[in-house]
């Protein structure tokens, strides 16, 4: 199989230690290409949900995805750099780490072609996270009963020959306050990327994958390996795109199952 080489890839909330986690796709994914380097920006790991042991779903596959990413490393080189997120801010006894080509950080500056790029999960402008955590926890809560909500609705449309209909995007998309959300979150991270004269940013934490401008400054968002299955991948030019699993977006090839709240 002829493997991708992209300079730099990017995944975000794979949310290993969950049931729902899209565990098999996310390492076929990888398998499948070669980069330069691997930026893990957060939330790789759900250690919320690890904690709680009426979620100790740890299985051989989440094992599976770290052999793929010491493969990577051992047999091309990859350089590895571990972004810390809110899910997986157990790392915060351990950072920063620089050993071999792995770092764990809080956050990174990838330059590229004369560009420089400011790397954050993006946690640290949801006040909901970093001061009411007991409150993220309920919006996570009450977003995974929304998507199972959705998992018994499309079992309901399969068995009458409908297709799949994400209900929980839906939802998501039409709520004005989650609108707003998403805007204010990447308004926000674009004038932190400014005040570090950087050219664009780069983040994850909310599930929503995008590749857009602000003026000049690049705004890229990796989405996630729950529902959107989806990363981000630069080119040997420097040239930035969002690339779905399998070629398409991943409601449309599978039920959706669990999306931990972006919290």
């Amino acid at each position: 199989m002829n493997r991708k080489f992209y300079s730099t890839v990017v995944i975000s909330d794979v949310h290993l230690g969950t049931s729902f986690s899209k565990t098999i796709e996310v390492a076929e994914f990888l398998k499948s290409i070669d980069c330069k380097r691997l930026i893990l920006n957060g939330d790789i790991i759900d250690g919320w949900h690890l904690k709680n042991k009426s979620h100790k779903v740890w299985k051989k596959r989440h094992t599976l995805f770290f052999r793929v990413i010491l493969k990577m490393m051992e047999n091309h080189g990859t350089e590895v750099i571990y972004v810390r997120g809110n899910h997986d801010d157990f790392l915060d006894s351990l950072i920063p780490v620089d050993f071999f080509n792995l770092k764990v950080v809080k956050d990174f500056i990838h330059c590229s072609h004369g560009k420089r790029y400011y790397v954050t999960h993006g946690d640290v402008f949801d006040s909901v996270t970093s001061h009411m955590r007991w409150l993220s926890k309920v919006g996570d809560w009450g977003y995974t009963l929304l998507l199972h909500v959705n998992k018994y609705y499309n079992r309901y449309r399969m068995l009458r020959g409908k297709p799949y209909y994400s209900f929980a995007q839906t939802v998501k998309n039409k709520v004005k306050s989650a609108v707003s959300y998403i805007s204010d979150f990447e308004k926000a991270l674009v004038n932190l990327a400014r005040a570090k004269q950087c050219q664009g940013v780069i983040c994850g934490h909310i599930h929503h994958a995008e590749d857009k401008y602000y003026g000049s400054l690049h705004y890229l968002n990796s989405g996630d390996w729950v529902e959107s299955l989806s990363a981000l991948v630069e080119d040997e030019a420097g040239v930035w795109s969002v690339v779905y699993y399998d070629g398409v977006p991943a409601s449309r090839q599978q039920e959706v199952s669990y999306c931990p709240a972006a919290v």
